[in-house]
């Protein structure tokens, strides 16, 4: 089990299912069927540790709000849900999905330009080798969505920005195509429902595999505050670090003198206050309620 720099704690046992893999968030299971159970934790990550405090109901809330969206999606790509018929003491946070050849690349849709597409473009004027209008802000709208995909990055390692050539050269120019185009077919489709709910989502990264008949699907989590941005629309404005629904609150606690954390020592960050977990889970709970129409 991972653990030092990511400090994941040990997977808990579930009867009849092998544990596979823990990632920051998710724990993966192997069932005696060969399907997949995926639970997701109420862990939350920042800095690239995995924080000792766990932030309640995110967990459910983060596979409640991927299974909106998978059925919204549904038309443009299968997705990799099977039931939601799981064992008690993962109700509610675990699905039961199809074994996939996931492809090895973080697929990236950018509306908006900020995090690491602003740094990429302040140092060359380009986001992985799309060149974008000047004068550019933190914020700024771009004319038209970009795929901007990443490495997938082993545990407490960064994703990195690479280019389409980079992933064509990975795996065949056919398939980065495909996986282009549902990239930018999602996010589009999210982007318009965001934006009816009173939300901007400024990018999103999606996880594709293939069936062993080469059908694409979507796989892990989709368009939750953890793998997307969304922004208050009604505040928007480009030019200044934008409000988010997502662990921001996290980030600037462990940033801030009361921390006491020196993110460059290599040691792990201390706990959360109250006050902050409650405040993020506010922010988790504000972007399903608002985006689903749904009380949690």
């Amino acid at each position: 089990m991972s653990s030092g720099r990511t400090g994941i704690a040990p997977a808990p046992e579930i009867d009849g299912a092998a544990h596979v893999h823990s990632g920051k968030v998710r724990d993966l299971y192997r069932l005696p069927d060969g399907r997949l159970l995926m639970v997701a934790s109420d862990r939350i990550s920042a800095y690239d540790f995995v924080l000792e405090t766990p932030i309640p109901d995110k967990g459910e809330i983060l596979t409640r709000m991927s299974l909106w969206w998978f059925e919204r999606l549904a038309h443009l790509v299968p997705h990799h849900v099977l039931s939601t018929d799981v064992p008690d003491n993962v109700r509610g946070r675990a699905v039961i999905c199809e074994p996939l050849a996931m492809y090895p690349v973080e697929c990236v849709a950018r509306g908006y330009l900020t995090g690491s597409g602003l740094l990429d473009y302040r140092r060359t004027g380009e986001v992985c080798g799309v060149a974008l209008p000047e004068g550019l802000e933190d914020g700024s709208r771009l004319p038209e969505p970009i795929f901007t995909p990443a490495t997938k990055a082993d545990l407490g390692e960064h994703d990195e920005n690479v280019s389409f050539a980079h992933v064509a050269g990975q795996i065949g120019e056919g398939i980065a195509t495909t996986l282009r185009d549902l990239t930018l077919a999602v996010y589009g489709r999210a982007e318009a429902i965001a934006r009816e709910r009173g939300m901007i989502l400024a990018d999103t990264k999606l996880e594709f595999g293939a069936r062993p008949d080469g059908t694409i699907v979507l796989g892990d989590e989709v368009l939750t505050p953890d793998s997307s941005r969304f922004w208050p629309a009604d505040v928007w404005q480009p030019g200044r670090s934008q409000p988010s629904y997502d662990k921001q609150v996290v980030r600037d606690w462990l940033t801030s003198p009361a921390s006491g954390w020196d993110r460059d020592s290599g040691e792990p960050p201390p706990p959360l206050p109250d006050a902050v977990v409650d405040r993020t889970r506010s922010r988790y709970l504000e972007a399903f309620e608002k985006l689903t129409g749904q009380r949690f």
